[in-house]
């Protein structure tokens, strides 16, 4: 699945249009205690938008139901993460997936190994959760994997390539589908590196490029720290760009263009869309998702 280029209309033409096609088939993601907010959610996004469910570290996984029931019964597409290192036992997780698809219809789960310094149950990783077998037995039919265009900071570059090809096919194996969603950065540059790097090492792995949504200096600032783009930051620094004028810079408007003038003249580059990273403000950032919608309208 790729995005269509206009390839006949003028370059701010065909450039607009690909900022939107990119948030229209994206997705973004909430915190399960915000499930009262879904309906407000979903008056701003497009029908069928996936909302990915963090699992946080004080949350276990059946946590998230009443959020992802509401989603579904919202018009929107559910899809929970699934935090390997934070999982207790297999019964935890098989008991809730089923009810996930079962009650909210979800057919697809963010799938990621958590950073919890030793795994609260039988999963070390994300790797075995998926080796396990317990996703395609209750029902799911895709997973989604996180990319990570700075590195990881606690795990090294051909570990962490290395384990996405172990993840890749283990999904295979099972008949799962698989698709990225990419970690945020704050420097453009650094994520169409890592999409050109994937297009060429991965071209049939759909991608979704993860971008920093609306929110303060202060935030932004927490959650760049604790999520482990330092790197990019740093470098922002380096170049002068201090916390006053981040937000600025990093606004989710100059990402989103950056992403678009890389996909334009390469059609058959595998991003299918943006990601927005939410913050914990789900409404704040659903209202831009439909701002960039309505430029186009």
């Amino acid at each position: 699945m790729h995005l269509v280029r206009e390839a006949r209309a003028t370059p701010a033409t065909a450039l607009a249009t690909c900022t939107t096609d990119l948030v229209v088939c994206g997705s973004m993601e909430m915190s399960p205690d915000n499930s009262s907010q879904v309906q407000s959610i979903a008056e701003r996004l497009p029908v069928g938008t996936k909302v990915y469910v963090n699992h946080l570290p004080r949350h276990a996984p059946a946590d998230s139901l009443p959020a992802l029931i509401a989603l579904r019964q919202a018009g929107l597409e559910p899809v929970p993460h699934v935090a390997a290192r934070r999982v207790l036992s297999r019964p935890e997780v098989h008991s809730f997936l089923e009810r996930a698809t079962a009650e909210a219809g979800v057919t697809k789960v963010m799938l990621i190994g958590g950073d919890d310094p030793q795994p609260r149950g039988p999963y070390a990783d994300a790797a075995a959760l998926l080796r396990d077998g317990v996703l395609a037995q209750c029902g799911v039919r895709e997973i989604g994997i996180a990319g990570y265009p700075e590195g990881h900071p606690r795990i090294a570059p051909a570990a962490l390539e290395q384990a996405l090809h172990d993840k890749l096919a283990l999904a295979a194996a099972q008949g799962l589908g698989a698709h990225m969603v990419t970690q945020f950065c704050f420097a453009p540059a650094r994520a169409v590196e890592y999409c050109a790097s994937l297009a060429h090492a991965l071209p049939g792995l759909p991608v979704y490029v993860g971008i920093a949504g609306p929110t303060s200096p202060g935030a932004l600032l927490r959650f760049a720290q604790r999520c482990g783009v330092s790197a990019s930051l740093r470098a922002l620094k380096d170049q002068g760009i201090g916390a006053v004028r981040l937000v600025t810079h990093t606004d989710p408007g100059e990402q989103l263009a950056a992403i678009a003038r890389y996909c334009l003249p390469h059609p058959s580059c595998n991003v299918v869309g943006v990601h927005l990273f939410s913050f914990g403000d789900a409404v704040r950032t659903a209202d831009w998702m439909r701002s960039v919608v309505a430029s186009r309208a």
